[in-house]
């Protein structure tokens, strides 16, 4: 039996009278509970308990659980009694992903509504769309939607080896898959050829589409791909990528964990050769 609780996305709600329930976040970390592994969004009663007026700044960001979730910024009150903020990268081994995608989607609408109180192009205050998730200037008439960055991820591989990369912000001996930001007027095929080739020196042959992640640090959309060799020497930036190897799939480095796009490609690379 499948006890998995449910997440329906939306922009305004239904029935305003449905019990509520929050996400509140501060400087791009989520509130835990001194028990909150797995974490999850406040309940109603719980949240009006800890702040009085549950209502002020609150984003609603869909129906969990059947209840109406909603984000809420408290950016001016970071000291809540008896719980933490913790970042969501901690948190992503005890997410399951209903919990992964109303977090995500808190922690994005939050920094999308903060960066757009003002208008870009004139100046003046903006006011929320009410039926979208926008914002609008009357003044001049512009209109602003959550925008994300879309950024290719993928694993390279070569017979039973893929190559993995270490960044220098990453932990020692910790290896995972290449990335990089699409630019402006490429492909995403385009922008995973010219990525790789950059970093490590590599040509690569045929891709293939595996899945994609929201992944809000702050706002980018993570599509991944398995890439096959070609041609070419590794040969590492020295900027982005420090150092770059081959590796067995039997054989592996520190890895990312599962939860992330990066960990579930090398993980189907790995059961794609252990399988065979």
């Amino acid at each position: 039996m499948n006890f998995e609780k449910t997440f329906v996305p939306g922009v305004v709600p239904e029935d305003g009278d449905s019990e509520r329930c929050y996400v509140p976040v501060c400087a791009g970390q989520l509130l835990c509970s001194a028990d909150g592994m797995p974490w999850e969004p406040i309940a109603g009663s719980e949240w009006r308990f800890l702040n009085p007026q549950p209502e002020a700044q609150a984003l609603f960001l869909g129906d969990y659980d059947g209840k109406h979730c909603y984000a809420v910024d408290i950016t001016n009150n970071a000291e809540v009694m008896g719980y933490s903020w913790e970042g969501m990268r901690l948190l992503l081994g005890g997410m399951s992903p209903v919990l992964y995608e109303v977090a995500a989607r808190a922690l994005q609408i939050v920094s999308w509504d903060r960066d757009h109180q003002f208008c870009g192009r004139c100046g003046s205050v903006t006011e929320p769309h009410p039926n979208e998730r926008a914002k609008i200037c009357k003044p001049c008439e512009a209109e602003y939607y959550p925008r994300l960055s879309p950024c290719i991820i993928t694993v390279v591989t070569r017979g039973d080896q893929c190559l993995l990369a270490h960044n220098p912000q990453f932990p020692a001996r910790f290896f995972s898959a290449l990335a990089g930001f699409v630019e402006a007027g490429e492909t995403l095929e385009q922008a995973l050829r010219r990525e790789v080739k950059e970093e490590v020196g590599v040509n690569v042959g045929d891709i293939r589409y595996f899945g994609s992640q929201s992944w809000p640090f702050p706002g980018q959309l993570m599509i991944g791909f398995h890439a096959e060799y070609e041609s070419g020497d590794i040969e590492v930036d020295g900027v982005e990528i420090t150092e770059a190897n081959w590796y067995r799939f039997d054989e592996l480095p520190l890895i990312p964990p599962a939860g992330t796009l990066s960990g579930q490609l090398i993980r189907s690379f790995v059961q794609r050769h252990t399988e065979a």
